[in-house]
């Protein structure tokens, strides 16, 4: 799997060489996505996640493995205020994402439990990141 900078250089390589969309979202959209989600590990959630937390034990053991292993499901709907409006720019969202995934690496404290993982240390925190950044961007094939 790979490590979240990658996914980083991965979003600035599509921009660079321009890409073709076989999803729904351009490369603006799954950066604004992918930043939105991991400021939130550190920023926090919203406090309505809270509620699916008695969840949190069966989503754990049913789901973390296969993000863990790079097979994150599909087609699992995302909350509003993750989906990515449709007049971004690619170049100012794949900057921010780079951004944010500078200050979660750097960042000193303990993160947010994670709504559907719970308390999660940094390096599964970033494998968990690196592979919901790994599927989204792999909707986006390399134009070159």
């Amino acid at each position: 799997m790979t490590d979240l900078r990658s996914t980083a250089r991965e979003a600035e390589n599509l921009l660079g060489s321009g890409y073709t969309k076989l999803g729904k979202w351009s490369l603006g959209q799954a950066c604004f996505h992918l930043r939105v989600v991991l400021d939130c590990s550190i920023d926090g959630y919203p406090w309505y996640f809270t509620l699916f937390a008695p969840l949190r034990p069966i989503v754990r053991r049913t789901l973390l493995p296969r993000v863990l292993s790079g097979d994150s499901p599909r087609g699992i709907p995302t909350t509003p205020i993750y989906i990515p409006g449709n007049d971004l720019e690619d170049a100012a969202e794949v900057a921010a994402y780079g951004e944010s995934v500078e200050r979660f690496l750097n960042y000193p404290g303990s993160y947010h439990p994670h709504p559907g993982f719970g308390r999660l240390d940094r390096e599964t925190f970033e494998k968990v990141y690196a592979g919901h950044a790994a599927h989204h961007l792999r909707f986006l094939l390399p134009a070159v």
